[in-house]
Parts: C-alpha cells; sequence; structure tokens
C-alpha cells in the first residue's frame, strides 16, 4: 500500500467483508506515518495480515526505521509488527 493516507481511506472504504478489520489497520498506520515529520518522506509500504503489520522499503536511517515501527505499534489494534525497512545501502569506495 503507498504511504499517502487517502489513498489507504479509499481502500478501506471500499474493502468489503472481513478485510476490513486489516484494511482499517493499514490505512491507521499509513496515515500515522504520513503525519510524522521523521517518517513523512520516506518510502514505506505497510501492508497487514491478521492484525500484523508487516512495514517493508528503505529509509534514510536506523533511527527512522526505529520510530516507524514505533508508531506502527501505537496504533490500538495491533497485535503485532514485523519491521523488514532497511537503511540506504552504502557506497563502496573504489580504489
Amino acid at each position: 500500500m503507498p504511504p499517502w493516507p487517502d489513498d489507504a481511506l479509499y481502500r478501506y472504504l471500499k474493502a468489503p467483508g472481513p478485510m476490513n478489520d486489516d484494511a482499517r489497520l493499514a490505512a491507521l498506520v499509513t496515515q500515522r506515518l504520513g503525519i510524522d515529520w521523521t517518517t513523512r518522506h520516506q518510502q514505506i509500504e505497510v501492508t497487514v495480515q491478521n492484525a500484523v503489520v508487516i512495514l517493508s522499503g528503505r529509509v534514510a536511517s536506523p533511527e527512522v526505521r526505529r520510530v516507524a515501527g514505533d508508531l506502527a505499534w501505537d496504533v490500538p489494534g495491533v497485535f503485532d509488527v514485523c519491521n523488514t525497512l532497511r537503511p540506504p545501502r552504502r557506497r563502496r569506495r573504489r580504489g
């Protein structure tokens, strides 16, 4: 799911049946990440399966990774967070 709150909320409202809980959580986590100044400009993908939030993508630093995980945990209804966010690759020096 893209890190844009409006798109996440749209998907939640259109999702039928039992997927609503996971879609609602994904929308709330995405919204929380989009509001916070630390995570708002990062490319974080949010998926939710059975109330487990999965964060994936690349972020600017290990600190941003930690903040994103903490924000996801703060959303009511989240059972667990799988934080697979990675900091940028280090460039090898040619030499």
